[in-house]
């Protein structure tokens, strides 16, 4: 591998990211709203957060994979859905922890999305990045 290409291939994943975080605000405030709408609409935390990343996640798959890595259909849903099914379940039980010490729910859930956010990035580009070598 030449310098250029290192340089071209940095670049590139430069740009991906860049596209992540801009689709990944508009999708944390699309899940977050849902949340605190449904949270305000008297539904417990954890139902609402349940709703929220199950809907958040097609919502989420469609804007990332098309914007952020130039994927369309149903292809790679089932190992975006898996990336997923992983953070809701350690963002349930951190949810869980936060709520029993005391922290209201909606304060919980704002601390906790950006963390949520991250590992997303980082399993979702694990996920499409070993996926598109096949």
């Amino acid at each position: 591998m030449t310098r250029n290409s290192v340089v071209s291939a940095d670049a590139a994943t430069l740009r991906r990211f860049i596209r992540f975080v801009i689709v990944g605000f508009v999708n944390t405030a699309f899940g977050y709203g849902l949340y605190a709408l449904l949270v305000v609409s008297t539904a417990p935390p954890q139902i609402a957060l349940f709703l929220s990343f199950f809907i958040g996640v097609l919502w989420n798959y469609f804007t990332t994979a098309r914007f952020v890595f130039a994927v369309s259909g149903f292809g790679r849903l089932p190992a975006y859905a898996a990336c997923y099914i992983f953070v809701y379940l350690l963002n349930a039980g951190s949810l869980h922890v936060a709520i029993a010490s005391g922290v209201a729910p909606l304060i919980a859930q704002a601390v906790l999305t950006p963390i949520a956010a991250i590992l997303t990035f980082v399993l979702v580009s694990f996920a499409m990045a070993n996926i598109n070598r096949s």
